[in-house]
C-alpha cells in the first residue's frame, strides 16, 4: 500500500490506492512467471480475475486433459476482482430486460440461477479449502427517504415475481432491530447474500485452478485477440477457443474501445470498531448492507469489524481509461465519508484507514453477458455492472457448457439456454459524447438523491427516470 496521504491540518489521511484495503490486509501475491514465447493450448483465457479463474476452474474440472492457459496483464485479481465490495449476492444486470425480451418465466429461471450461485461459490471455497472470510448473512437493503421506501416496496414485490419467496419486507421498527441505520423507514432482506473478503476468495481460486494443472501466466497483457489467437509482445497463444474474460478492461484491446464502458467505484474502509461502537450499531447478523439511492451505496462488516463501504465518486475517465493502482480523488472520500456518517451520526471523526477505487463493466444496455461464436471460438462474459462476485461465476459455468457444447462433449444444458446467452448489445457512442452523458447523467441522479432528501415527497425524481431511461437500466 502507498503511504498515508496528509490533509489539511497535518492530520493523516487514509492510505490512498495501492491497489485496495484487500490487499493491504491479505498481501500482494508472489509474482507469476510472464509468457516467454509463442505456445499453444486448448483454450486460452484472457483476464485473471473472477471469471477467468472461475471459468479455468470448471474447464479443467469438467475435462481434466484440456490444456488450459490464462493470461494476465498484470497479476490475478489486479482489477475489479480485487476491489469490490465483498457482496457474493443474486442481483444480475439485466435480468427485467431479459424478461421483455424472452418472457417472464426465463428471466425467473435466470434469477434462480443466480440463487443457486450464492450457494455454489459457498460449497466451493469449502470443497477447496478457501478461507475467505465468508458470513452467510443475505442482504439488507435499506429505505431511508420516502421515495426509497416506495422504491424499496415495488422492488420487493418484483423480487417475489421472479420467485424469491423467502425474501421478507420490515418497517422501520424491525430494520432497526437489525441494524441502526439512521432515518432508516424499511427494508427488504434476501438470504441469498454473503459477506467474504475478495482477494482471500481470489488467492485461494487461482492456487486451486493452478493445482488442477492450469497455466497462469501474469504481466503479460494481451493486446489483441483473433480467432485462434491471444497476441501479447511476448508471444502469441494459439487455442481453437480464445476467452475474453476482462470485464472493466476490456476498452484496452484493440476494437473493444466502445464495448462496454469502464466505471469507476471508489470504497473505503474505517478502522477496527470497538465492541461499544458496535453496541450502538447492532449488524450483528453480518448482512451485507444497501440502500435505495440512484447512485447507490454498498457496504460491509468486514471480518475484523471494520466498515467497508462503497459507491460512485467520478464514474467515468475520458476515452474509456483506466486508473493504475486504485487511488481516490479526495472530493470521492470527502463523499463515501459524509454518507457513512449520514448513514451512522455516531461514527463522526472514526478514522478512515484505507480508500481505493476500481473500474467494473457496464454494457449500453446494462445487460450482463455470456457468449461464444461458435465460427471463430471467440468466447466471452462480463458486463456485470457492478454484481460480479457472483455472477462470474454463473458465466464461468456457462462458458464452460458452452465450450463443451461447441466441441461436441455435450450438449445444451439448463445454463447455455438460459436469456443471457449469447446476448448481442450495441456499442456505446464515441467520445466525446461518452463522456458528457455518463457524468451528466451521474450528476442527475445524485441532484435526485438530494432533491428526495430535502423535499420528503413520497415519489421518485423524474430527473432520475429520465436518466434510466437513457442509460437503459430500467
Amino acid at each position: 500500500m502507498s503511504s498515508a496521504n496528509s490533509t489539511g491540518g497535518g492530520t493523516p489521511g487514509p492510505a490512498n490506492g495501492g491497489i485496495s484495503f484487500w490487499y493491504a490486509d491479505d498481501g500482494l501475491p508472489t509474482p507469476r512467471e510472464p509468457l516467454t514465447g509463442d505456445a499453444n493450448a486448448d483454450v486460452v483465457i484472457v483476464g485473471g480475475g473472477y471469471t477467468g479463474l472461475w471459468t479455468a476452474y470448471y474447464l479443467k474440472k469438467a475435462a481434466p486433459f484440456l490444456r488450459i492457459t490464462v493470461l494476465e496483464q498484470k497479476f490475478c485479481g489486479y482489477g475489479a476482482s480485487g476491489r469490490n465490495g465483498g457482496w457474493l449476492y443474486n442481483g444480475i444486470a439485466g435480468r427485467d430486460r431479459y424478461a421483455k425480451l424472452h418472457g417472464h418465466d426465463a428471466a425467473v429461471r435466470l434469477q434462480q440461477a443466480m440463487n443457486a450461485t450464492v450457494t455454489e461459490v459457498i460449497d466451493v471455497a469449502r470443497e477447496e479449502s478457501i478461507d475467505a472470510d465468508i458470513h452467510h448473512g443475505g442482504v439488507l437493503e435499506v429505505a431511508y427517504t420516502p421515495a426509497q421506501l416506495a422504491r424499496l416496496r415495488t422492488f420487493h414485490a418484483t423480487e417475489l415475481t421472479y420467485g424469491e419467496k423467502d425474501r421478507t419486507l420490515h418497517g422501520a421498527r424491525e430494520t432497526t432491530d437489525r441494524i441502526r441505520v439512521c432515518g432508516a423507514v424499511g427494508s427488504t432482506w434476501t438470504p441469498h447474500g454473503a459477506r467474504l473478503h475478495p482477494v482471500k476468495l481470489l488467492k485461494g481460486l487461482a492456487r486451486t485452478v493452478e493445482s488442477l494443472g492450469v497455466t497462469l501466466h501474469e504481466s503479460t497483457p494481451v493486446t489483441e485477440i483473433k480467432p485462434k489467437h491471444a497476441i501479447t509482445p511476448y508471444g502469441t497463444v494459439r487455442a481453437p477457443y480464445i476467452l475474453r474474460c476482462t470485464e472493466g478492461f476490456t476498452a484496452s484491446l484493440k476494437g473493444n474501445r466502445r464495448a462496454w464502458l469502464p466505471m469507476n467505484s471508489s470504497m473505503i474502509a474505517t478502522a477496527p470498531l470497538t465492541p461499544a461502537q458496535w453496541e450502538t450499531i447492532g449488524w450483528q447478523g453480518r448482512e451485507t448492507l444497501g440502500d435505495m439511492a440512484h447512485a447507490y451505496m454498498y457496504a460491509q462488516r468486514t471480518a475484523d469489524d471494520r466498515i467497508a463501504l462503497g459507491g460512485r465518486g467520478h464514474p467515468y475517465r475520458y476515452a474509456s481509461r483506466t486508473d493504475t493502482n486504485g487511488r481516490t480523488h479526495p472530493a470521492t472520500v470527502d463523499s463515501l465519508t459524509h454518507l457513512l456518517t449520514q448513514l451512522f451520526p455516531q461514527l463522526t471523526g472514526v478514522p478512515i484507514t484505507h480508500t481505493w477505487s476500481g473500474v467494473l463493466g457496464v454494457p449500453r444496455d446494462w445487460c450482463a453477458t455470456v457468449a461464444l461464436d461458435r465460427t471463430t471460438g471467440l468466447g466471452w462474459a462480463g458486463g456485470y455492472v457492478g454484481s460480479g462476485v457472483a455472477t462470474s461465476n454463473l458465466a464461468a459455468r456457462t462458458l464452460r457448457d458452452l465450450v463443451q457444447q461447441d466441441s461436441g462433449q455435450s450438449g445444451p444444458t439448463d445454463l447455455t439456454t438460459l436469456p443471457w446467452a449469447n446476448h448481442k448489445v450495441r456499442k456505446w457512442e464515441p467520445e466525446p459524447f461518452r463522456w458528457l452523458g455518463v457524468h451528466a447523467l451521474y450528476a442527475t441522479y445524485r441532484t435526485a438523491d438530494h432533491r428526495e432528501q430535502s423535499n420528503h415527497t413520497a415519489t421518485s425524481s423524474r430527473l432520475a427516470k429520465a436518466a434510466d431511461r437513457i442509460t437503459g437500466r430500467h
